[in-house]
């Protein structure tokens, strides 16, 4: 294929997509964003109405109890939920983009799992670790989890396929999770991790929410930046070598994008699977192949997914409440079991 011939198929492919219905996605998704964290604000085990929580985050009161329970529980968690949502749906689009492959997600690529166990090594061995110290060890995970799916595509006859990239990351993900329990029980640290193994934001405190701002600063902002790149290489390494783009250090730079958000994410709300394959599926549906329309709508309808799981995670079993990553894989689930059968017809 010629230089010009490639960047004619470039060019077609942006021309595919829609700058009007992303921008449409954008406003609109804001709005619903922020209507769904105020109700996910006022909902829980003491519901407040839509004027308390505007007058408990503007007028704040600390002599009003409900007004403590807005600033102190709710607003950090519903921030969390949106945050962490985010943060999943770009690291599914980044690897979905470069691999091109349509399973690519943190959770099926044994990513959150290899979070997971490296925080079960810090609470087992060191168990002061910080808040921060959490997330490095999270994001050390993320990285062994990585490592170990491409590690096995070395040794794959005939490279990973999509399937084969599945499967070699749920098996990972099988045996870190193994691991982590053996850690878990023989420490006696398993209370401690239930709650990375169940995933959900609830108990998520202003602190958590400050170390993570940075992370989500750093991370989307190199997202967005290298949102032109991944539509490149989505084309083909060959292609984008041929358009003279750097592909080795554009996917240095998607994976240490994925690292980040998804250790950040894990550090906080444990193991929550599938947003970061629905959703890149979904706004790509919506808008095209243009990963400059791609990474922010997929941001802001990840974040207003999970904002959404975590009010329906409160509404399923009232006064108890359901983890989020079990409504999330109510949702993930039948659509991971579609693309692996529409991909496997040629594994």
């Amino acid at each position: 294929m010629t230089k010009y011939k490639q960047k004619e198929q470039l060019r077609e492919r942006k021309l595919k997509s829609r700058p009007l219905v992303a921008s449409l996605i954008l406003v609109v998704g804001c709005v619903a964003l922020l209507f769904g964290i105020a109700t996910s604000i006022s909902l829980g085990a003491a519901d407040i109405d839509l004027k308390t929580v505007w007058d408990g985050i503007f007028h704040f009161n600390p002599e009003l109890m409900s007004h403590q329970i807005i600033q102190e529980l709710r607003i950090p968690r519903a921030l969390a939920a949106a945050f962490v949502g985010a943060f999943l749906a770009v690291s599914g689009a980044i690897m979905q983009g470069m691999t091109r492959n349509p399973l690519a997600e943190p959770s099926i690529m044994g990513i959150t799992a290899g979070s997971a166990f490296m925080i079960a090594i810090a609470f087992a061995f060191y168990p002061s670790t910080s808040s921060v110290g959490l997330m490095i060890w999270s994001f050390a995970g993320a990285g062994i989890g990585a490592s170990l799916v491409f590690l096995i595509g070395m040794f794959s006859k005939g490279g990973l396929t999509p399937v084969k990239m599945a499967l070699a990351g749920t098996a990972v993900a099988a045996m870190l999770t193994s691991f982590s329990t053996a850690i878990a029980i023989h420490f006696h640290v398993a209370q401690d991790i239930s709650f990375w193994y169940a995933g959900g934001v609830v108990g998520t405190q202003w602190f958590s929410i400050h170390i993570i701002i940075p992370v989500a600063v750093i991370g989307l902002l190199l997202a967005f930046a290298i949102s032109p790149s991944i539509t490149v290489l989505s084309l083909g390494e060959d292609v984008a070598k041929g358009l003279g783009q750097r592909t080795v250090v554009v996917k240095i730079v998607g994976t240490i994008v994925v690292l980040l958000l998804t250790g950040a994410a894990v550090s906080i709300a444990g193991t929550i699977g599938f947003i970061g394959l629905v959703i890149p599926h979904i706004t790509r549906f919506l808008v095209g192949v243009d990963y400059r329309w791609i990474i922010p709508c997929s941001a802001l309808l990840g974040a207003l997914l999970l904002v959404l799981a975590d009010i329906g995670a409160r509404l399923v079993n009232p006064p108890f409440e359901t983890p989020v990553g079990a409504i999330t894989a109510l949702i993930g689930v039948p659509f991971f079991l579609y693309l692996a059968r529409r991909e496997g017809r040629g594994f």
